[in-house]
């Protein structure tokens, strides 16, 4: 089920003078879809399993049904995800992913099915990029680390089921945490060999992210797999973490590989 927002979205796109058939190629949404809205605007009240609170709202708190699909879904959140209020009630979560990488889109897209597999999700195009967008009453239950203001402007730890999780599968969070901030590249340098200065170029890992305390979690994660890492400043901010290691970086190639 599609959220009002989305759905007024679509709608003012077909107002603007766009086809259906546009509009629902950049959205993802059925031209059917659209022109039901068109009669009915408002969803229908959810029933059934819809409405069933998430696992960490049961009277024992739970890890959701694929943490591997959650760790996963936690990188990508931590990296370029966030979550604002609904004006109607509860909360849309959105992660940014890049045009460049349609294998992104729909890795992100099938893992918020696979933690909230009685929602829904919609593809949202912006300039340079797509939000994958899903609306939920329990998101923030999911991801405590919400707040106000920008992430590295704030502490941001996990709680222990959170920790849990990414103990247990910490590959599928550092490839979260790579698919968002990080990067895998060519990086070259010069040496002399025979007297003679030669260009050497070698595979090299990069994570991005301004906050000192997301680094730190990808730091841990790295060392949880036996992964040597490294920190490198901009200027006088310890901007990135980098793993250029041969053995290190053959183990990120086998575990998460490069975007696409």
């Amino acid at each position: 089920m599609y959220d009002l927002e989305t759905r007024e979205h679509a709608l003012a796109l077909v107002a603007g003078g766009r086809s259906l058939n546009s509009v629902s190629k950049q959205t993802g949404i059925s031209r059917a879809a659209i022109r039901a809205w068109r009669t009915r605007l408002e969803p229908l009240p959810r029933i059934g399993p819809q409405s069933a609170p998430c696992p960490r709202c049961r009277a024992v708190p739970g890890p959701p049904e694929d943490p591997a699909a959650y760790a996963y879904l936690l990188g990508l959140y931590l990296g370029d995800g966030c979550i604002s209020d609904h004006p109607r009630g509860g909360h849309v979560l959105r992660i940014a992913c890049a045009d460049a990488w349609p294998g992104l889109i729909d890795a992100c897209r099938d893992a918020v099915l696979a933690v909230r597999p009685e929602g829904s999700v919609c593809v949202l195009q912006k300039q340079g990029c797509v939000a994958v967008t899903s609306y939920g009453r329990h998101w923030t239950c999911l991801f405590p680390q919400h707040g106000p203001g920008r992430k590295h402007k704030r502490r941001t730890a996990l709680e222990d089921w959170q920790q849990a999780i990414v103990d247990a599968y910490p590959w599928e969070f550092i490839r979260g945490l790579i698919h968002s901030d990080g990067c895998r590249i060519t990086n070259w340098t010069t040496r002399l060999v025979g007297g003679e200065k030669k260009r050497y170029e070698y595979p090299r890992y990069f994570f991005t992210n301004k906050s000192d305390d997301i680094r730190g979690l990808f730091g841990k994660a790295l060392d949880l797999v036996g992964v040597e890492w490294t920190t490198l400043a901009r200027g006088s901010d310890p901007l990135n973490i980098s793993v250029a290691r041969k053995a290190s970086v053959a183990l990120m190639d086998l575990h998460v590989g490069p975007k696409y």
